[in-house]
């Protein structure tokens, strides 16, 4: 089957569409997405295939030449293979074609269909997916490109826009805001005390700004001392925490107990033995573990779990101008691949009339030569360069209008026209 006469299609559900439940049952594992890509790459309607599963979406991205044959292989081989059918799988299923194809693919590389705008993970998991499907061989000359694409204006969106700018995870926003304060964290040192899941991504963002030592604090001395294990850090009691506010800069809290674990008394008086070296807490606990009344000491800094989700609204708001800009940048990439895809079909007509028209030119040439053996390699040169000026010349309207706008309404009917009128298709 020609590129030409393929029809991009893409069909597949994602947080918008479908609860978890559903997408766990449809989630393709490694093993799953060959067999697939090989059991739905023999149905004769499909040319081309890639699978692209990840915790939030299922898509299944393809050429085909029989759009309605294709979408119910895909279903028959989801209902087969999932064992799930039903209404709750057909409402959560969408299915776009060609130019909305194009651009759905171009909106999820771009991270701009995520469930968090701007994060870099999918544009990874996307090229995972190509990869796989390019060593099963299914990946043809329309998704080839269609990818490549797709992975050019990703990373043109993240490197001309700030969608990636700003942290909106509170993990992350955090340590974002350390570096506020501190500038440049390496050789930091950091003091967790408890074991809550934000409070140790938190830590594990900081270890990526290359901090110094890491000492953790937990009610249960064992459960500490396997999380000291995990940031290769030292294990400390609860009751060692007050000693250590004069040697750490930056402490994370997420103990979940009832009061206070650190008051404002306590900083207090190790500021003095500080000398006034910043000290900054990182709240995520709730109730508070950290009394707010240490903001009100020079030089301590105290942020809880609404301060965080107030930088992250702030963040998300301005991640979401600059998606604005993104889309802009995405919607030029859709024309410009679609622009590609209907030359498809022209060039072979643009070659195919070129080669004829050379070899008529180039034949009456060498006849006309022949019978001038008087010319000198000299005009024999300048007569050459005057024949091939002239196919350039003659053919660049025809190539213009089969390529041009004003043909795109009936370009098959055109195309067939020229071939016809130069009997292109006869031996």
């Amino acid at each position: 089957m020609n590129a030409s006469q393929a029809q991009i299609i893409l069909m597949g559900l994602n947080h918008k569409t479908a609860a978890v439940e559903v997408r766990e049952c449809v989630a393709f594992s490694q093993e799953e997405t060959v067999d697939s890509l090989l059991k739905l790459k023999a149905q004769p309607a499909i040319s081309e295939l890639i699978i692209i599963s990840t915790c939030n979406r299922v898509e299944i991205l393809m050429a085909a030449n029989d759009r309605q044959a294709a979408i119910a292989a895909v279903m028959t081989h989801i209902s087969e293979s999932k064992q799930i059918t039903g209404p709750a799988l057909e409402k959560a299923l969408y299915v776009h074609v060609n130019e909305a194809a194009v651009r759905h693919l171009f909106m999820v590389a771009a991270s701009l269909d995520s469930m968090i705008i701007g994060e870099p993970q999918i544009l990874g998991q996307i090229k995972d997916a190509y990869q796989v499907a390019a060593d099963q061989q299914t990946a043809g000359v329309l998704l080839n490109r269609l990818l490549h694409r797709a992975f050019f204006i990703a990373k043109k969106v993240r490197s001309e826009t700030g969608i990636g700018d700003s942290a909106v995870s509170v993990s992350y926003a955090a340590v974002e805001l350390a570096r506020k304060i501190f500038g440049d964290l390496a050789d930091k040192q950091v003091l967790l005390i408890g074991a809550g899941e934000m409070a140790e991504l938190a830590v594990e963002h900081l270890l990526r700004q290359r901090v110094g030592a890491i000492f953790v604090a937990n009610r249960t001395f064992k459960r500490g001392v396997e999380l000291a294990e995990r940031f290769k850090g030292q294990a400390i009691r609860m009751e060692e925490v007050n000693e250590h506010l004069t040697r750490v800069d930056i402490i994370i809290s997420s103990t979940g107990a009832p009061g206070y674990m650190i008051t404002g008394p306590q900083v207090k008086e190790k500021m003095r033995s500080r000398k006034n070296r910043p000290l900054f807490f990182i709240d995520i606990a709730v109730p508070r573990d950290i009394d707010p009344a240490i903001n009100r000491i020079n030089n301590a800094y105290v942020y809880d779990i609404d301060d965080l989700k107030g930088v992250i609204d702030e963040n998300i708001d301005e991640r979401k101008k600059e998606a604005v800009k993104a889309e802009r940048m995405v919607e030029e990439a859709v024309i410009k691949f679609q622009e590609w895809v209907n030359n498809l079909d022209v060039v072979p007509t643009i070659v195919d009339l070129r080669q004829k028209v050379e070899g008529i030119v180039k034949s009456e040439l060498e006849k006309t030569l022949h019978g001038l053996k008087h010319l000198s390699e000299t005009d024999r040169a300048a007569v050459n360069r005057m024949a091939d000026a002239l196919v350039k010349k003659l053919l660049h309207d025809p190539a213009l209008y089969l390529k041009s706008e004003g043909s795109q309404g009936d370009r098959a009917v055109s195309v067939d026209i020229i071939r016809k009128l130069f009997r292109l298709d006869e031996t």
